[in-house]
């Protein structure tokens, strides 16, 4: 359509915009409508909206009280059963420093199985429940959720673990734990 002629001496009208620029004020312009996500019109499986119950069970599970007390329970479970296992393959498990000629009885073997148990389980528990909360922290005070808050947390947990029989141990405890983070988590995700 071409525009109408205009009369000698008044300015030629400005041409009608093309259609490709419409369809652009459309997609990417002023007159675009936002749609809805529904991945039921994609042809993904229709999700049914998450009841009040269900997104308290999520925000319970995703809390830092919750993730410590899981990294807790998880570390000592894991910590007994590696503790049970290295007390099962030492050959001076129920050995007797002042009679060493003497075989030890399946419950003297069982017991320093269970002391060693006992120990690690301890032990991982602590560790487990200190790098969660450190991860929660950095999480927290970042606002970010990446690779970053598992190193930077392995760091200050391995330092801190480390710190306590001094300074160089410290040091090797944070590149170590963090390093051994970085690793998992690149494993993980």
């Amino acid at each position: 359509a071409a525009p109408p002629p205009s009369a000698p001496g008044e300015p030629a009208p400005p041409p009608p915009p093309l259609q490709y620029s419409l369809l652009l004020q459309h997609l990417v312009g002023d007159k675009r409508q936002p749609r809805a996500w529904d991945p039921a019109a994609l042809g993904g499986i229709p999700c049914p909206p998450k009841s009040e119950e269900q997104k308290m069970v999520e925000r319970v599970m995703e809390s830092c009280p919750f993730k410590a007390a899981l990294a807790c329970v998880g570390g000592f479970v894991l910590g007994g059963a590696f503790g049970i296992f290295t007390a099962g393959i030492d050959t001076n498990v129920g050995f007797d420093p002042k009679d060493p000629y003497r075989t030890p009885t399946a419950k003297e073997v069982l017991k320093d199985m269970g002391q060693r148990g006992i120990s690690y389980a301890k032990n991982f528990a602590i560790v487990g429940a200190m790098f969660s909360c450190t991860e929660c922290v950095v999480e927290s005070y970042r606002g970010k959720s990446d690779w970053k808050n598992s190193v930077i947390s392995g760091c200050i947990t391995g330092g801190a673990i480390g710190f306590r029989a001094g300074l160089k141990a410290g040091v090797i405890g944070c590149g170590g734990f963090a390093a051994f983070s970085a690793a998992v988590d690149y494993y993980l995700r």
